[in-house]
């Protein structure tokens, strides 16, 4: 029995191989995916490959899904010609019917044509061949926005917020994306609603609390739709409360001045139609004439104009007022801020201003130098005052001897220089210290004595010895030994030079 199956199982292999080849062969091409807008056209490719001569192609058919079931919509007969069934008549045609290409166009797209669309080829003796493509319409929203029909007033009592501007994206597919662009701080609220069609309406309202701070400010309602952008701007028209102030009075209002003033400004959404004056506390002067925004002073200003005067402007939404206190001098007071001709002196001399700056900076850095320079010279006087070296002191006598006991190899020779200041000082202490040791001396004098130059040459030596000598002061021979001469021309005790 086993026996018997093989060569049946072998004969249907057989078959099976020689069938799969046809089926290879042939080939239904479409596109995998389209898409279109309302209103535009889109083209349905559709080819046949059939490599078999012995396959033979007898019509070709486009179909749409439909609820699970296909509804013909173009057919085409080599013998019979093309034949397009409603609703597609006006809107479907092939572009180049053929055996070969089944390929239409399909114009005017509406919603409804969104869906799948199977493309047939009719065969004998194999069957049918079908390959389907997938169609989407899209919809352009329309876009629009627009300010709140009712009028939009700034109340300072009771600010809330409202709607001001509503942005809509209708009947879009898919929906557009709602944005806003402004300077005036609020918020949004969106609503998206979807239609019948399978399109989809976008609302967006921006609310705010009304300030004349957004009064004309730009208001722009943005609109994203795939690669697109769509914009619209609004201008804020926001109603207040006139804003009132009182100008003309500058400070200097004095006695017998003429020609004085007050306006009042009035800055309102709608503009003030009535203004009113007064006085706080009391009427206006008699010599006022009131002019709409203006009050003019008629004559010589006097005490009696001093006082509050308040100006009232009204329009549509409301009274505001402004009021300005004003007070009488006897004479002309000097106002350089409110001085125009006096301001405009202060802005030319700006740069003189900055000239005398930067001439008071390089000043102070002259007399900073000047007081380095001073410092550098007193130092250096008192440093040329002392000549002493309390390193290697020498004794100023003829046999004078170092700190050490070295002998000098011989007569120290002391330049004359004029004495300064401190050596005048140092030479006082000496002559006094050289009384004191006059009285110590049992009433000696030897002061005349002391002051007797000598020199450390014999005084029998020539004129020409004389000059090459050192000129020194001869002192007691008891002075000489407690007592060491300094360059400067001072002397110190032997205590104080051994130290």
């Amino acid at each position: 029995m086993d026996s018997g199956m093989r060569p049946r199982n072998t004969a249907r292999l057989l078959l099976l191989a020689a069938i799969l080849p046809v089926f290879q062969a042939q080939t239904v091409t479409v596109d995998d995916s389209l898409s279109g807008f309302i209103g535009t056209s889109v083209v349905l490719r559709c080819t046949f490959v059939n490599n078999d001569p012995k396959i033979k192609i007898t019509q070709v058919t486009w179909q749409k899904a439909t609820n699970g079931s296909k509804q013909n919509i173009a057919i085409f007969h080599p013998s019979m010609g093309v034949s397009v069934l409603p609703p597609y008549q006006d809107r479907v045609s092939f572009q180049n019917p053929s055996l070969n290409d089944a390929t239409i166009e399909l114009s005017g797209l509406e919603l409804m044509d969104e869906g799948v669309y199977i493309c047939e080829f009719a065969t004998f003796p194999t069957g049918n061949r079908e390959s389907q493509v997938n169609l989407t319409v899209f919809a352009r929203p329309v876009n629009d926005a627009e300010l709140t029909p009712h009028t939009i007033i700034a109340k300072a009592d009771h600010p809330s917020k409202i709607v001001v501007a509503t942005c809509t994206s209708a009947n879009g597919k898919p929906p557009g994306v709602i944005t806003w662009e402004t300077k005036v701080n609020g918020e949004t609220v969106v609503k998206e609603s979807r239609n019948q069609n399978g399109t989809s309406t976008v609302t967006s309202q921006y609310l705010l609390v009304p300030s004349r701070e957004a009064h004309r400010q730009p208001l722009t309602c943005v609109v994203n739709y795939q690669m697109d952008r769509t914009t619209k701007a609004l201008m804020l028209n926001v109603q207040y409360e006139p804003e009132v102030t009182v100008e003309g009075f500058d400070g200097n209002w004095y006695l017998n001045r003429e020609n004085v003033r007050l306006t009042c400004k009035a800055d309102g959404n709608p503009p003030a139609t009535k203004y009113n004056w007064k006085m706080l506390n009391g009427s206006l002067p008699v010599n006022v004439e009131h002019q709409n925004t203006t009050l003019l002073f008629k004559g010589a200003v006097t005490y009696d104009l001093a006082g509050t005067y308040v100006c009232e402007a009204t329009n549509a939404i409301g009274t505001r007022s402004g009021l300005v206190e004003v007070n009488i001098t006897e004479s002309p007071q000097i106002l350089p801020s409110d001085n125009p001709s006096v301001n405009q002196s202060l802005d030319g001399s700006k740069s003189g201003g900055n000239t005398l700056m930067i001439g008071a900076i390089v000043g102070a850095a002259v007399l900073v130098v000047l007081a380095a320079v001073i410092v550098f010279i007193v130092l250096r006087k008192r440093q040329q005052t002392f000549k002493g070296d309390y390193n290697t002191k020498k004794h100023v006598f003829g046999n004078g001897y170092g700190k050490a006991g070295i002998m000098p190899p011989g007569p120290q020779q002391v330049p004359y220089q004029e004495e300064s200041d401190e050596d005048k000082k140092l030479s006082s202490m000496n002559v006094s210290y050289e009384n004191e040791r006059k009285v110590i001396r049992d009433g000696a004098d030897f002061d005349a004595d002391s002051k007797r130059p000598y020199f450390t040459v014999d005084e029998s030596d020539t004129q020409e010895e004389f000059d090459d000598q050192t000129l020194s002061f001869q002192y007691p021979p008891d002075m000489t030994e407690d007592m060491v001469s300094q360059n400067d021309g001072s002397i110190i005790s032997k205590k104080e030079w051994y130290v």
